[in-house]
């Protein structure tokens, strides 16, 4: 295969990232050091000559300039095509924190409170019951709910809601179990209507509402949430209240066009260790060209990525563009979990409104600041924003999900702080 890299892009495109942007900052003069950088480089080739991705794009931007932006590798092997910084990347559930952003718009404009209960908006979630184990026979047990599953619920995902297979959640889990074979999942459902309306209404919970965190279609039912106060469609709310706002111009449920030399495969590897088509994901992403949903879905470049990610860390503002207020920013990436309590994919951080959270170093092992928030995707994505380095980094590979390749891209821009 190929290797190929496609350099820099400096601060020419960086005008649009963040005001002040075009003053020809240096990585140095943003405290980025050129040596670190270059210890990216390195570890990004030895990814694709090693044959453990096909390709990957990073984007660094510090104090609102962009200090490294640069793509390494093939975006589509059969087709011979360089992947690209400005290529098409699917953000799987790097849709969540975009769709959290769209309800906390709402939230804003006073549709709700956090603590009101699900129910008060979709009826039908009023009589859920809650998996309370087996009998001697082998048969479910439920329970009824101590409280209700309120808003704050379906924002941290402790509403009890399953995802199927999740971290922490077996496939032979009882109500994982349930949820597959009736046809709860992107590939089987029309819609966040019929996901919140008619298949979570019949499904127990996994536990008492706000018992736990566990992974779920909580973003979905974040999306109903937001049809139902804003009287849109998810994807036109997205791109008219904020892709259109904020100049992310190059993102849309889907895949972008066949022809497109900025399209881009998913890999997986095969038992042999041969870089291969991830089917399963390939095909999801085909159908959110017409099945749009909250928690995934979303095919968006690096750059339109960075953008939300620096309106975030500008406390809601981007351009003179004002998406949320600073208050809500502060709601959104503080911990809401019990004191302590970890996430499932990543020990020592707790989770937000739509967003990880970082408890610190010696909590997760991990060289994030204290209040870092992101979120990441299944196919090798992740973002993350360190309020105190004043630091965006959005990492994209197009090959199924691979946690130890993110964590060491996340230490080694880390590693280039000054």
């Amino acid at each position: 295969m190929m290797t190929r890299c496609l350099g820099v892009v400096l601060v020419c495109l960086l005008l649009a990232l963040a005001p002040g942007c075009g003053s020809g900052a240096t990585g140095e003069s943003a405290g980025v050091s050129a040596a670190g950088l270059e210890r990216i480089d390195a570890a990004a080739r030895e990814e694709i000559e090693a044959g453990h991705k096909a390709g990957l794009a990073l984007l660094i931007a510090r104090h609102g300039d962009v200090v490294y932006e640069r793509a390494f590798g093939e975006g589509d092997i059969g087709a011979d095509l360089p992947l690209r910084t400005d290529s098409y990347f699917r953000m799987f559930s790097m849709t969540k924190p975009i769709v959290s952003v769209a309800l906390l718009m709402l939230y804003e404009e006073g549709h709700f409170q956090l603590d009101d209960p699900l129910a008060t908006y979709a009826p039908a979630m009023a009589d859920v019951m809650v998996y309370a184990g087996e009998d001697e026979r082998g048969r479910m047990t439920l329970e009824t709910t101590r409280r209700p599953i309120t808003i704050r619920d379906v924002f941290r995902h402790t509403a009890g809601f399953s995802y199927g297979v999740s971290p922490g959640e077996s496939a032979s889990d009882p109500v994982a179990t349930l949820y597959r074979d009736r046809g709860v999942s992107y590939m089987d459902m029309d819609s966040v209507s019929e996901l919140v309306e008619e298949k979570l209404p019949h499904l127990p919970l996994l536990f008492q509402p706000g018992a736990r965190w566990h992974y779920s279609f909580a973003h979905d039912v974040q999306a109903w949430l937001v049809e139902h106060f804003s009287g849109m469609p998810i994807d036109q709310f997205l791109r008219e209240r904020i892709f259109e706002p904020l100049k992310m111009d190059e993102s849309f449920y889907g895949e972008p066009q066949p022809t497109d030399p900025r399209r881009t495969v998913v890999y997986t590897h095969d038992e042999q260790g041969r870089l291969v088509e991830a089917e399963a994901l390939m095909a999801m992403a085909q159908r959110f060209g017409t099945h749009h949903f909250g928690g995934a879905g979303l095919t968006m470049t690096m750059h339109d990525y960075a953008r939300f990610c620096q309106m975030l860390l500008n406390e809601g503002e981007l351009d003179g563009v004002r998406i949320l207020e600073r208050g809500t920013v502060e709601l959104m990436r503080s911990n809401h979990l019990a004191p302590g309590e970890s996430i499932a994919f990543f020990p020592g951080f707790g989770y937000g409104l739509g967003v990880s959270v970082c408890y610190g170093p010696e909590a997760s092992g991990t060289l994030c600041s204290e209040g870092q928030f992101g979120w990441g995707g299944a196919a090798s994505t992740w973002m993350f924003i360190d309020p105190e380095e004043d630091l965006i980094a959005v990492i994209c590979a197009q090959h199924q999900f691979d946690a130890t390749f993110l964590r060491r891209f996340e230490r080694l821009i880390y590693q280039s702080l000054e």
